[in-house]
């Protein structure tokens, strides 16, 4: 059983960045598929962004293609979020997650269903 925990939450203007990190525990870390979603007040979980297992694939949602990046490192344990050119609809509670089925390199859009082991969530607060 994998356990998350994330970090690198905060508050920032409009058009600058912040650096998310989801730290792992467990020793199967770099078998899996890892994924970021968000939930803002009032809104359903939306999905953000996947990173295979060996980083070598990655998905993004379209509201944030090109302006964020994932990636990870499997000998820290950890799955990264770097997140350029904030807008004020960022703001939410990003969580990570595993991906259990990946689903998306079959052509299939992430789903909250299809992820587990989801951290508690951080923060971000984008300000106009």
């Amino acid at each position: 059983q994998v356990q998350l925990g994330e970090s690198g939450g905060g508050l920032v203007q409009a058009g600058g960045s912040l650096r998310l990190s989801c730290a792992a525990s467990g020793r199967t870390f770099s078998s899996y598929a890892m994924g970021w979603f968000r939930q803002a007040p009032g809104k359903e979980r939306e999905f953000v962004a996947t990173i295979s297992w060996n980083g070598g694939s990655t998905y993004y949602a379209d509201s944030v293609k090109g302006r964020f990046t994932i990636s990870r490192d499997n000998a820290k344990n950890t799955v990264y979020l770097q997140m350029n050119s904030l807008k004020p609809e960022d703001t939410a509670v990003y969580y990570c997650a595993v991906d259990r089925l990946v689903r998306w390199l079959s052509g299939y859009k992430p789903r909250p269903a299809d992820f587990g082991s989801w951290g508690q969530g951080t923060q971000v607060t984008v300000s106009s």
